[in-house]
């Protein structure tokens, strides 16, 4: 059987999403519509709030914002193209459209990292050396920060996107959800195995910074609240964390999962639930576990309600 080859300049993928059956793709339609309009308003509200209310604007609400925002490009890079696939029976993406979407999602899910490890930073700070909080999170540092997260993460997705291009593929290219690394260079006929290695230690190099740099700061962070005498010391320092913790425990839980398995490992089903967990999931709850259990974000979202009133 003879295996063409397509030039990377003029060929395209297939999308197949998240189901092969057609009577789901109405239903996934509707679920997947919801959530990305439920996370498009949460987190533009989770925006509008810190910004009218002048108590928010500390470090911790800065860097949330600016996760909502990266959270809102960050679904966006991904939903829509999806949810038109499911609509259409052609569910093709050109190659530049797929090396377009790789770009941004790279980009985002990057950034989202790295904001995360801010964060960390800031409670770091926050509870291990409140005298000195002010000094040390100042807002040009804050914006040192940011600035630093966005350039590293767009610099990862570049070499990424350099790396695709290089290569040729053949008559199967079929991808399941959208364009991601590891599922396009599974799909490619070229020696991979040096792009491979490229991969993996250059994402070690991007994702695993951050993550080791939330790993220090809360285990800093519990030797520092543990010498607290108090239990209710204790309890509030803690508190100040938990919904931090839970957003890293979702979205690198199911990076790792994704991420840090070579290609003979993939597991269709479960790559598509986990992929889908931090792709889409995560980022919807960010505004329910940062608005719903938190008082000062509950206070801004009032504030903002009565102004939209009055």
């Amino acid at each position: 059987m003879e295996i063409k080859n397509y030039s990377s300049s003029t060929s395209g993928f297939i999308l197949l999403g998240l189901s092969s059956n057609p009577q789901l793709e109405k239903p996934l339609f509707a679920v997947f519509l919801t959530m990305y309009l439920v996370t498009v308003v949460g987190n533009v509200l989770i925006i509008l709030a810190i910004y009218s209310d002048s108590r928010l604007h500390t470090p911790m609400y800065f860097f949330l914002s600016n996760l909502s925002f990266v959270d809102i490009c960050f679904i966006t890079v991904i939903v829509p193209k999806m949810l038109v696939n499911l609509l259409s029976e052609t569910k093709t993406i050109s190659y530049m459209e797929c090396l377009v979407q790789m770009y941004f999602f790279t980009a985002f899910v990057n950034t989202d990292s790295y904001l995360l490890a801010s964060m960390a930073i800031d409670r770091l700070v926050a509870i291990c050396d409140p005298f000195h909080y002010d000094v040390v999170m100042n807002l040009r540092r804050c914006l040192l920060m940011l600035l630093g997260s966005c350039t590293i993460s767009h610099l990862h997705s570049l070499l990424r996107v350099l790396l695709m291009s290089r290569l040729s593929f053949c008559a199967s290219h079929v991808i399941k959800l959208f364009c991601d690394t590891q599922p396009v260079l599974k799909l490619s006929c070229s020696d991979t195995s040096s792009s491979q290695i490229v991969v993996m230690t250059e994402t070690l190099a991007v994702i695993v910074t951050p993550f080791l740099c939330i790993l220090f700061s809360y285990m800093w962070i519990i030797i520092t609240v543990l010498r607290i005498p108090s239990a209710a010391g204790k309890w509030k320092a803690f508190s100040t964390c938990g919904f931090h913790l839970t957003i890293v425990a979702l979205f690198y839980g199911s990076v790792i999962y994704v991420y840090f398995r070579p290609l003979s490992m993939f597991s269709a089903v479960k790559d598509r639930i986990a992929t889908v967990m931090y792709t889409v999931v995560t980022p919807m709850l960010n505004p329910f576990i940062y608005g719903l259990r938190n008082k000062d974000m509950k206070r801004g979202l009032g504030k903002l309600r009565d102004r939209i009133h009055s």
